[in-house]
Parts: C-alpha cells; structure tokens; sequence
C-alpha cells in the first residue's frame, strides 16, 4: 500500500501559523508588561493633549453665498447680462469685457482690495474692542509656539528699529512698497479671506476665518460690498467717461447756443424798425446759427440723459442668496478632538517605541558592535 505524501495530520499543526500565533501572543504580553509605561504615557498626553488643546485659538468661518441675477434678454443687454460676467455668467457669455467670474478669487486676494478692508472699523462681540481691522489683527491670539518661532523676527526687528528712522503712521498705505508688518498682516488676511466659484451653478462663495464671531461677520459683509462696488467699478468705468465727456460738451454747446440766441436777440432788438433788405438778410443769418446751434445743443442734451441712463443700466445686479451672520459655534477642529488626538499619539508613540523602536535600535548597535571587532 502506496503512502499519500500529500496527507496531513490534522492533530499536527502548521508551524506558520503556529508561530504567527505565537507571535501575536508575545505582542499582546509584551503590551501588558509595559502597562505601566503606556499608564505613564497617559498622564503625559493628558497634560500634554490639554495644554495644547488649550493653546489654540478658536476659529470662526462666516460663508456668504452670491448669486447673478439673470435676466430675460439673452442678447447680454440690461442688468443681469452686465452683472453675469462677474458672478458665474462670464464664461459663456459674449460680453467683450475680460473681467469674469473666474477672477473673483483674484480680486479678493489682490493686494489692493486687503488694504482696503485694513481701515474698516470692526466690533468684537463682548464689546471690549472698537476699532480697525488693522488695528485688530495684532490683538489676534496664537498658540504658545507661535511667539516661540516668531521670536527671532522680533528681536530683530526690535534691533533694527533702535537705529531705524521713525516711520509716519498716518501715511496712506502704499501697495507699491509695503512695510514687513503691513506685508505680514496682508498675508494673513488674505490667508482668512477666500472667495470659489462654482462654474456650474455660477454662484460666488465668500469665506471670512477670524477669532472673533462678530469681527468675522462684519468683515464678510465689508468684503462683500467692495467686492460690489469693485466691480461696479469696472463695469460703468467706460461709460462713466462718456458721460463726463458729454457733460463738457454739453456745457459747450449750451453756451454756443446761448451766445447765438443773444446775438439774434441783440441784433433784432437793435434794428426793428429798419427795412433793408441787408438788415433782414443778416437777420436770418442769426436766426439759422441760434437753431443750428440750438439743434446740435439738443442732440448733445439727449446724448447726455442716454448716457446717464446707461450708467445705471450697466450697474452689475446680484442678489446676496446667503448674507454674513454671526456664528454661533466656532470651526474647524474641537478641543475635545485635540485632546483625544495628542492623547492617542501619545500612547502609540510611546507603545511603538518600546515594542518596536528599542528592538530595532538593540540590533543596529549589537550589528555595529560586531563591526568594530
């Protein structure tokens, strides 16, 4: 009778898997021998989880949500055609201007449109502090380590303001050349205020992130109304132009229409009671330049109240769909999360040391030990 090679006892085991168990056996001994250490590793990511928990600031977000309001000519005349460009219309739109909704994030983020919003004036929610936003951000809280890695910078800067000649505060900012603290603060304030479209639904997003709820929902709101009149701006730019041009020529041809109407008047009254034939003919020439230039002086008033009306009409149109408020609960991650997190990296990296580092660290040592001899 033929042996099967192929059998196996089952009362034998597989020595893999015997020893895979054995392994995970040994993990879980080892975890219980050092309990007392992961217990020690606890205390320390208690205290630690808290005092960092505690270390950062609260955050809170206002979103302000803006919508084009579309209108019916499809042609791209009127208000709403004007105002889709800027807010979510633009990219299909046959408007020759460049300006769209696209750039929306670049405006916001322009160093021009952040000096703007410096000189706001913001209220903080418990009352305390009523000033401007510039004046605002340096009371801006940071974590402990924050002072620690700006430390440097500031006795540097504390240095060079010894021999430093003293700068006039009361100066209008120049984008052209700012100072370190004003390139700073720029910095941050644009890292704080963020603006998304949406191609599909062609709405415009707002997001405002401060310390305080109430500072936070005033500068969402300021954002917003620059963001407005920046485009409107731009929008009635050119027409804005036109008008004054018609404007001076307007006046120009009142008062060409004026001194005519006073040449004919002065001429008429002068020879009333004369027949020659010159007399009327000289008459009738001043007749024909006082309509004349009372024809062109009307059609020039006309162009003008066109032109009015056009600044008007191209007067970007959008409707506010979510308006800034102030938040009642502070964003991004809780403090208990912070807590929990430290707590748990913590014990991991303490428990991963022992079970897998110092192992690890013996056999590099003993190897180069082996080495030397």
């Amino acid at each position: 009778m033929t042996e099967n090679k192929n059998y196996q006892n089952p009362e034998v085991q597989d020595p893999e898997n015997d020893e895979q168990e054995i392994d995970w056996m040994d993990i879980l001994r080892r975890i219980i021998a050092i309990r007392k250490t992961l217990y020690k590793a606890a205390g320390v990511g208690v205290v630690l989880g808290i005092i960092i928990a505690l270390s950062i600031p609260k955050q809170y977000t206002v979103t302000v949500t803006l919508s084009p309001e579309m209108g019916g000519d499809s042609k791209g005349g009127g208000l709403a055609s004007l105002a889709s460009p800027f807010l979510g219309g633009g990219a299909t739109s046959n408007s020759p201007d460049a300006l769209n909704a696209t750039l929306a994030p670049d405006i916001v983020a322009s160093t021009p449109f952040i000096l703007e919003l410096f000189n706001t004036r913001v209220q903080t929610l418990d009352g305390e502090m009523d000033t401007t936003l510039v004046a605002y951000l340096d009371e801006q809280k940071q974590p402990w380590w924050g002072y620690i890695k700006a430390a440097p910078g500031m006795a540097i800067g504390a240095i060079k303001s010894l021999f430093a000649e003293e700068v006039d505060t009361t100066a209008t900012l120049n984008p052209f050349q700012l100072t370190e603290k004003e390139a700073a603060k720029v910095k941050g304030l644009r890292q704080s205020i963020l603006a998304e479209v949406d191609k599909k639904t062609a709405m415009t997003t707002l997001t405002v992130t401060l310390q305080d709820s109430k500072v936070t929902a005033i500068v969402a709101d300021s954002v917003v109304a620059k963001l407005q009149q920046y485009i409107i701006d731009y929008r009635i730019k050119k027409a804005k132009e036109d008008c004054a041009y018609l404007e001076e020529l307007y006046h120009e041809r009142q008062q060409e229409y004026y001194d005519a109407q006073s040449k004919y008047a002065h001429y008429f009254d002068t020879n009333r009671n004369i027949a020659f034939q010159s007399v009327r003919a000289e008459q009738e020439r001043l007749q024909n330049d006082m309509n004349l230039a009372y024809q062109v002086y009307s059609q020039v008033a006309q162009q003008l109240q066109v032109a009015r009306a056009k600044i008007q009409e191209e007067k970007p149109v959008f409707a506010v769909v979510e308006p800034a408020t102030i938040p009642l609960q502070p964003s991004g991650t809780s403090r208990k999360i912070i807590f929990v997190g430290v707590l748990f990296l913590v014990i991991c990296a303490t428990g991963g040391w022992i079970l897998l580092g110092v192992p690890q660290w013996e056999k590099i040592n003993n190897a180069n030990q082996q080495l030397a001899f």
